[in-house]
């Protein structure tokens, strides 16, 4: 009976309780959760406004807003002062707009026979970086009768999409004639750099060079395009020179680092929005020499407890955190012990008190953030937290009607 009450306690006093609304019926049956905190995306752009001055905020929320809840971080982000939305997938641009969420989208990944159509009955901007793109987009405008809003896109020197400037003379001419027959609207000219990260590397004054002779070339061709946008979260913070008319904002937007030359979260003052955490699924003592997970990687020093943790890396948690991913537990941080598992992983709790249902914070909050995941696992923050699956449920702080 004492264990049983105490284990109640817990349960009901998360670590963090700015945390305990996290803990819906879902959350706590799944033992998991990714409490994504809304007021700190909010203010995440007023931080990055403020440092850019007057120029438009696109808040990018392709892959499911970077694994965030594309819906609730699309409001958040136009709540917070972003004027524009931008994601990867038409697909994923139709689904803001039929959900009911306003604002200027662009969406700029897409393949022949693309939904083109459906954007244009949406008011949804579409990119285009070849002459195939812009028929399609040409058909589409025809098909249903609506002006086509297109951002072109140059290839400044990343390598992937976007048209060559051997090409794009030609992209041009052809997107004003198709002005001119009244089916398509140049909105935008843009580009992606490919090391904005280190803003000292060579190819950053170089692209941004490239993209200056492209705007020339499309003003001398009667384009007047009314944004042009090259920079990301990268460009946006570390080079002033890419910023243009607007910028694309995307990780730092979820309070994570755009790269070690920019600076660490905490230096640029933005806040995670994401914080990963479970409950403890079991905590038992084992003597020392005990092997621990598969492999027995990890092999204990001596008598200790260990707890289990109910995810992993079919719920996102890299295998490469294999004795190194760090976690918060029983007010102390820890690595895990031994391999990560398909649905959990093992911490070493030392002699500290602990009980199955205590919170665990993987990262985010009070505990580790998910650079500091990126940084054990030889990664990038990106990669941490748009990789946190389905089987985790997202519950959305701070949600306003």
């Amino acid at each position: 009976m004492r264990d049983t009450e105490r284990v109640s306690a817990r349960h009901d006093a998360p670590v963090d309780v700015a945390y305990a609304a996290a803990w819906t019926s879902q959350a706590c049956a799944r033992g998991a959760v990714a409490a994504i905190d809304l007021d700190a995306l909010r203010a995440n752009i007023a931080t990055v406004r403020e440092r850019i001055g007057g120029v438009e905020v696109m808040a990018v929320v392709k892959a499911d807003a970077y694994g965030h809840g594309l819906e609730a971080c699309a409001r958040a982000a136009l709540d917070g002062g972003a004027t524009w939305l931008g994601v990867a997938l038409l697909d994923e641009a139709i689904a803001l707009r039929d959900a009911g969420v306003g604002g200027q989208i662009l969406g700029w990944l897409a393949v022949p026979g693309s939904r083109w159509g459906d954007c244009l009955e949406r008011d949804i901007d579409v990119s285009v970086s070849a002459s195939w793109a812009l028929e399609e987009v040409r058909a589409a405008a025809t098909a249903t009768g609506r002006l086509a809003r297109v951002h072109l896109k140059a290839d400044t020197g990343l390598s992937r999409s976007g048209a060559t400037p051997r090409d794009w003379s030609d992209l041009v001419a052809a997107a004003h004639a198709a002005e001119v027959e009244g089916l398509v609207e140049v909105v935008g000219v843009w580009s992606h750099l490919a090391c904005a990260d280190t803003p000292s590397h060579p190819s950053v004054a170089a692209q941004i060079s490239v993209f200056e002779a492209a705007l020339t070339v499309a003003a001398q061709a009667g384009l007047r395009p009314t944004v042009r946008h090259l920079a990301n979260s990268a460009g946006a913070l570390g080079v002033p020179s890419a910023r243009f008319d607007l910028v694309r904002l995307g990780i730092a937007m979820y309070g994570l680092t755009p790269g070690d030359d920019i600076g660490t979260a905490d230096a640029l003052g933005l806040r995670p929005v994401m914080s990963l955490r479970a409950r403890l699924a079991s905590v038992k003592q084992v003597p020392g020499g005990s092997g621990v997970s598969y492999g027995h990687d990890y092999v204990t020093g001596s008598d200790t407890t260990l707890g289990l943790v109910p995810l992993g890396y079919a719920d996102g948690i890299p295998r490469a955190a294999c004795n190194s991913g760090p976690v918060l537990a029983a007010g102390a941080l820890r690595t895990v012990a031994g391999r990560v598992c398909m649905d959990q992983v093992v911490i070493d709790l030392g002699d500290d008190d602990a009980a199955p249902g205590d919170e665990v914070v993987l990262f985010g909050g009070e505990g580790p953030s998910a650079d500091d995941w990126a940084s054990a696992c030889g990664t990038i923050g990106y990669e941490i937290v748009t990789r946190i699956g389905p089987r985790v449920p997202r519950v959305h702080l701070g949600v306003t009607s």
